[in-house]
C-alpha cells in the first residue's frame, strides 16, 4: 500500500514508543574538532561513502572517479538497511579499515547513519549530502516534524514493515534530473529499508565534535527544502546549495566530490 513518507514516519514512531518533537535549535559544539583526541599530522586522504535509503553503494561511482582521480583512498559501505545498528556496524568496519584522518559522507538515511558513528577516531569531518541529522536521544523520525514532505516521494510498505519508493513514482520523487534510462536502473535497484529505523533513538551525534559540511539539493523532492537548510544550520555546517534531485550524489558528482575535497582540506587546517 503506498502512504506518504510522512505517514509511514509517524507510525515508525508510534512502533518505536517515541513522541513526534519540533525540531530543536540547539546549537552545535564549537569545539568540535578536538574533542575526540584524534589529531591529523598528515593531509586527509581517506573518503568513506555511506548511501541512504532504496539505493545502494553503486551509486557513488561518479563521486568515487572523481575523488581517486584527485587522490583520495575511497571506500563505499554497502548498508544492509535492516537497522540502524547494522548499518552503523557497517560504516565502522569501514572506518577500521582506513589508514588515517578520514572524512566520513552520508546521503539521505545515511546522514543517521554518519552521526552516530562519526565518532570514530579516524573521522576528521562529516558531509551530509541531502540528508538527516538527528541529535543524541532523537530519533530519525522527528526531524520531520513541523515539515510537509513533497508529494512526489510516496513510500510503499509491504507487511514485513520494509518500504520501496513508489516504482511509478521514483523518478519524480528520487531522479528527477537524471536521464529516464538512469531513473529506470536506480529504480531496479532499489534496496528497501526497514521503516522501523526511523523510530530509533541516537546514543551519539558526530556532529558535536566534527567539522561538517551539508551539499543541499535545491530540487529535493524527499524532503522540505526548510528541513534541509534547518538540519545543516542546527549542526554548523557549512552549506553548498545544489540545483538538483535527491540523487544529487548521482547527477552531480563533482559538485559533490569538490566538497569532499573542500571537507578534506579544511578538516586538516582545523585539527593541526
Amino acid at each position: 500500500m503506498a502512504k506518504s513518507l510522512r505517514t509511514i514516519i509517524i507510525a515508525a514512531v508510534a512502533l518505536a514508543g517515541t513522541s513526534q518533537a519540533t525540531l530543536a535549535q540547539a546549537p552545535a559544539n564549537p569545539t568540535r574538532a578536538s574533542a575526540t583526541g584524534a589529531v591529523a599530522t598528515s593531509p586527509v586522504k581517506n573518503v568513506v561513502l555511506v548511501h541512504g535509503a532504496f539505493a545502494d553503494g553503486s551509486g557513488w561511482r561518479g563521486v568515487y572517479q572523481r575523488l581517486t582521480a584527485r587522490g583520495y583512498r575511497v571506500t563505499i559501505v554497502q548498508n544492509p538497511l535492516t537497522s540502524l545498528a547494522n548499518d552503523v556496524a557497517a560504516t565502522r568496519r569501514a572506518l577500521d579499515q582506513q589508514d588515517g584522518p578520514t572524512i566520513l559522507v552520508g546521503h539521505s538515511w545515511g546522514g543517521t547513519v554518519i552521526t552516530e558513528a562519526g565518532v570514530h577516531p579516524r573521522v576528521s569531518g562529516l558531509v551530509y549530502v541531502s540528508a538527516l541529522s538527528p541529535d543524541a536521544g532523537e530519533t530519525t523520525a522527528q526531524q520531520y516534524a513541523g515539515y510537509t514532505t513533497p508529494p512526489e516521494f510516496v513510500i510503499e510498505t509491504g507487511k514485513d514493515g520494509y518500504g520501496f519508493v513508489k516504482s511509478d513514482k521514483f523518478a519524480a520523487g528520487f531522479a528527477a534530473d537524471a536521464s529516464e534510462a538512469d531513473a529506470a536502473f536506480l529504480n531496479a535497484s532499489q534496496i528497501p529499508i526497514n521503516m522501523s529505523v526511523f523510530g530509533t533513538k541516537l546514543e551519539r551525534a558526530a556532529w558535536r565534535s566534527k567539522p561538517s559540511w551539508a551539499v543541499i539539493a535545491t530540487q529535493d523532492k524527499a524532503f522540505d527544502q526548510r528541513m534541509l537548510q534547518d538540519m545543516a544550520k542546527r549542526i554548523g555546517a557549512k552549506v553548498t546549495n545544489v540545483p538538483a534531485s535527491h540523487a544529487v550524489y548521482f547527477t552531480q558528482p563533482k559538485a559533490v566530490a569538490d566538497v569532499i575535497d573542500e571537507a578534506a582540506r579544511q578538516s586538516l587546517a582545523r585539527d593541526q
